[in-house]
C-alpha cells in the first residue's frame, strides 16, 4: 500500500527557510521588511523562521538589524565535501594541473541533474570568473559537466534531459537536444569534452570524468583560460594530455588506494 500523499510532500515550513536562506545568500544583509517584501508570507511567520534560524547560528543579526548567513554553514559545506570519496586524491591532481598548465582548474562532482563546484586552483595566468566553491550549475553548459553527460548510462541521461532545460547561458550554449545528444557522443568517442564560450563568453575549457570501478562519471575535472591564450594546439591536444594523465592517476588511486 502506498503512503498517503501527505507524507511524500515537502514540509512547508522548512521550505520557508531554506528560501530565507537562499535569499540571503544571494543578496546579503536584508531586513525583515525586505524578506517580507520579497516572499509572499505573513511578516510575522518570516519574522518566526529568522528567531529559529539565527538561535541555531546559521543566520547572524548585524548590528543594522540585517541578516546573513552564519559561518556555521561552513562547517555543513565543508563536511559535505569530505564525504565526496574522490575529493582528497583527486584535490592533489588539481594543483598539479593549476601548476603545470598556469590556467585555472576545476574539481566538480555530479549531484542530482547537476554539477558543483567542489575545488579550484589556478596558476600563474588565471582568468577570473564567477563560479564559486558549492556553486551549482547546469551540466550542459560546462566541459566538465558535459563530460559527464556523455558517460551516463542511457537511460539517466534521457531523464535529465526530459527534466531539465538546456537553457542558454551565452550565445553559444548548446540548447538543442539533437545538438548535444550529437556533441556527447563525439566526448565519448575521444574522452573529454570541450567547451567554448559556452558557460562564460570569451572563455574556453577542456573537461574529463571521473569515474568509478563501475565507469559511472561521479565527477569531473576541467581546465580553463581566456580564449585568446586557450586555443589551437593548446586546446586541441597539450591540455587534454594533461587532463587525461592527470585522470588516470586520479583512478589508479581510487582503485588501488595509493596517493602518489
Amino acid at each position: 500500500m502506498s503512503p498517503p500523499d501527505s507524507v511524500n510532500r515537502p514540509v512547508k515550513t522548512t521550505e520557508y527557510s531554506i528560501r530565507i536562506l537562499e535569499a540571503l545568500k544571494s543578496n546579503p544583509g536584508q531586513s525583515l521588511a525586505d524578506l517580507t517584501e520579497e516572499f509572499d508570507i505573513a511578516r510575522s511567520t518570516i519574522h518566526r523562521h529568522l528567531l529559529t534560524l539565527e538561535a541555531n547560528d546559521l543566520i547572524v543579526r548585524d548590528e543594522d538589524g540585517t541578516f546573513s548567513l552564519g559561518l556555521r554553514l561552513l562547517d555543513f559545506g565543508r563536511r559535505a565535501r569530505e564525504y565526496v570519496e574522490f575529493y582528497d586524491v583527486a584535490r592533489q591532481q588539481v594543483d598539479r594541473l593549476a601548476e603545470t598548465t598556469g590556467e585555472k582548474v576545476w574539481l566538480i562532482a555530479k549531484e542530482e541533474d547537476y554539477s558543483v563546484h567542489l575545488y579550484k586552483a589556478h596558476g600563474d595566468n588565471p582568468l577570473e570568473t564567477s563560479a564559486q566553491v558549492g556553486q551549482r550549475r547546469d551540466l550542459h553548459q560546462l566541459a566538465a559537466g558535459k563530460s559527464i553527460l556523455a558517460f551516463l548510462p542511457d537511460d539517466e541521461l534521457d531523464t535529465i534531459l526530459e527534466r531539465r532545460e538546456l537553457e542558454e547561458r551565452t550565445d553559444s550554449t548548446i540548447t538543442s537536444e539533437e545538438a548535444l545528444r550529437e556533441e556527447l557522443a563525439e566526448i565519448r568517442d575521444r574522452g573529454y569534452a570541450f567547451n567554448i564560450g559556452e558557460s562564460v563568453t570569451g572563455l574556453n575549457a577542456v573537461g574529463a570524468p571521473i569515474r568509478d570501478e563501475d565507469g559511472y562519471p561521479v565527477g569531473a575535472i576541467s581546465v580553463s583560460g581566456p580564449a585568446h591564450r586557450v586555443k589551437d594546439s593548446l586546446l586541441n591536444e597539450e591540455l587534454p594530455d594533461k587532463l587525461l594523465a592527470a585522470l588516470d592517476e586520479i583512478h589508479i588511486s581510487l582503485r588501488y588506494g595509493t596517493n602518489g
